[in-house]
């Protein structure tokens, strides 16, 4: 399966998200009320922010307060650290590596304390996602012979397989009440986004187009799923309501859109996205409906990539501006611009998986 959704750039392997789509409409399609809630572990109001650097010779996972200040190193493994998530409460992380000639996954407190492997076999587990609640983590393996979707407890115990196919699946995303999951799979021959419960059953085509469909996102009222598709020959990004209807193209541009990170905020108004339509790869915003993109990063001699929302309102980006890659951020109108590692080793980050609420 191509990784279309990780976009590699200058030997860093930028991380894939669950972007948090917004409608601000809170009923279902169809006018339907959305299922009961789980209860969703709510982070901090003193957030940390995982990352992920070179700075000692081999990429480690790291943890700065908002500001950028007080980096401190979380991980000493014998291998690459290469994608990590935050936990909802933001109080642990999962992350992968391998340190022991195959990637497996991890997790570790906030404070570096309490690291525990919570998978063990000769073959690749990656992509874990925290469900909302905090307490189970879904994840691809390929023990199998390819990649397949399973899922544990968030002490790795009763690691179950959830696909069955052979096909390979990936980007896991939970929708954010916790009653589903969406994925890709090219089981029917191209990419294509999925969706099941999280016991694996009623697993449903939801894209069903010829072109390739991948990178599911999910709104916050779970009502809608955005992606990312080929469909009209360039990478533009789409939604569609929950049950697949009514696929919009909300980028509709020639341009190379949609790759990278992406996420709406919290509120559902915006969404910034990474486009090369000025030249490079630019950080834009558009509201929900696609409407008014706008550039808001203006580095026409650099590129810029993995837009996300931080909970105090501020956008998180990734930047080479200054020779190497650094950790940005800047307010929703592209002011206050901050440079927050400020080290001349490349600096990426780990996922911050559900941002709640923003100011």
């Amino acid at each position: 399966m191509k990784r279309k959704g990780h976009f590699v750039k200058a030997g860093i392997g930028n991380l894939a998200v669950l972007g948090l789509v917004g409608c601000a409409s809170m009923t279902g399609p169809g006018g339907a009320a959305p299922p009961a809630t789980a209860v969703q572990a709510q982070p901090d109001e003193n957030f940390k922010l995982f990352f992920i650097s070179y700075r000692d010779g081999v990429r480690e996972l790291y943890v700065m307060e908002p500001d950028g200040t007080r980096q401190t190193r979380l991980t000493r493994n014998m291998g690459q650290v290469d994608y990590a998530v935050a936990s909802p409460d933001e109080k642990r992380a999962v992350y992968v590596t391998d340190g022991d000639g195959n990637r497996e996954i991890y997790r570790i407190n906030v404070d570096g304390s309490n690291r525990v492997r919570l998978t063990n076999n000769q073959a690749d587990d990656y992509a874990p996602r925290w469900s909302p609640d905090g307490k189970r983590i879904v994840f691809v393996s390929e023990r199998d012979g390819n990649g397949e979707l399973y899922i544990m407890n968030d002490d790795g115990t009763d690691q179950t397989r959830l696909t069955h196919t052979a096909g390979i699946e990936d980007d896991p995303q939970w929708l954010p009440h916790g009653q589903k999951i969406a994925f890709t799979s090219n089981r029917d021959g191209n990419e294509e986004i999925y969706v099941m419960n999280p016991d694996g059953s009623d697993q449903r085509n939801l894209s069903r187009n010829p072109a390739e469909d991948w990178n599911p996102f999910w709104s916050p009222d779970g009502t809608r799923i955005g992606f990312v598709s080929t469909r009209d020959g360039n990478r533009e990004i789409y939604a569609m309501n929950a049950d697949g209807s009514d696929p919009m193209n909300l980028t509709r541009n020639p341009a190379d859109d949609g790759s990278g990170m992406f996420t709406w905020s919290a509120d559902g108004r915006v969404l910034p996205f990474v486009t090369n339509r000025n030249g490079r790869r630019e950080i834009f915003i558009m509201n929900a409906d696609g409407s008014d993109p706008r550039d808001l990063s203006n580095t026409p001699n650099a590129d810029e990539d993995d837009p996300v929302w931080l909970p105090d309102g501020r956008i998180l980006f990734l930047t080479n501006r200054d020779g190497n890659w650094e950790l940005y951020a800047m307010n929703r109108d592209g002011s206050e611009l901050t440079n927050l590692t400020h080290n001349p080793a490349d600096d990426t980050r780990g996922i911050r998986l559900y941002p709640g609420p923003q100011k």
